[in-house]
């Protein structure tokens, strides 16, 4: 718990750093979303629990919509402060829980700012670092892929295996456990990873709707 403390406050710093370079108007891998609103997004999240729980419920999508856009109305700067300063009374930012709601938050969304324009590599890592994304991918797989009618089968080098769905024969997607926790959020095509299996359903997996 701890560790994922750490990765997260790294991994916020990154974001703040990674959207204050880029500038309020970059694009982002959030379809429909500039820098701004990605960052709007980040500091409600964190602030108004209306928003987090309208996130994962369908019903209130319209309304989050309409906060979103108010909030990115902000000036950009403060945004940012904002971003970098979390409220002590955060229900997802304390110390009990920022390292398993955060980091991994983080971590995709400081890629949706590098990975929006062209010219991006993967990071390089620590061992250790990728080992804990690993662990997260494990643990969030089988609800990613909730909506895949069939058998995957997570595959990455020097960390191990991970199977996940019903049916015969999986779908290999092989890659970093960086690579593979951006596929598993629904970034397939922008991650680098190999997808190996009968040709349609590989296909169909690059495109495939994963994650919420």
């Amino acid at each position: 718990m701890l560790r994922m403390n750490r990765y997260a406050g790294a991994e916020r710093r990154a974001l703040a750093d990674a959207l204050e370079a880029a500038g309020p108007d970059a694009p982002t891998l959030c379809e429909g979303w500039a820098t701004r609103d990605l960052a709007a997004h980040v500091v409600l999240r964190e602030r108004r629990p209306d928003v987090a729980v309208g996130l994962v419920v369908p019903a209130l999508r319209g309304h989050v919509d309409r906060v979103l856009r108010a909030r990115a109305a902000t000036p950009y700067p403060q945004l940012l402060a904002d971003l970098r300063q979390p409220p002590w009374w955060s229900p997802i930012s304390n110390p009990l829980l920022d390292g398993a709601l955060n980091a991994t938050e983080f971590f995709v969304h400081h890629e949706d700012v590098r990975r929006g324009r062209a010219g991006w590599a993967p990071r390089e890592l620590s061992p250790a670092y990728a080992s804990a994304i690993w662990g997260q991918v494990r643990a969030m797989a089988r609800w990613s892929l909730r909506r895949w009618r069939g058998a995957v089968l997570l595959d990455a080098p020097g960390y191990g295996q991970y199977r996940a769905g019903l049916g015969g024969e999986p779908v290999r997607v092989t890659g970093a456990p960086a690579e593979l926790l951006l596929f598993l959020t629904g970034r397939q095509r922008d991650t680098r990873t190999q997808v190996t299996g009968t040709p349609v359903l590989a296909d169909r997996l690059r495109g495939a709707r994963l994650g919420v």
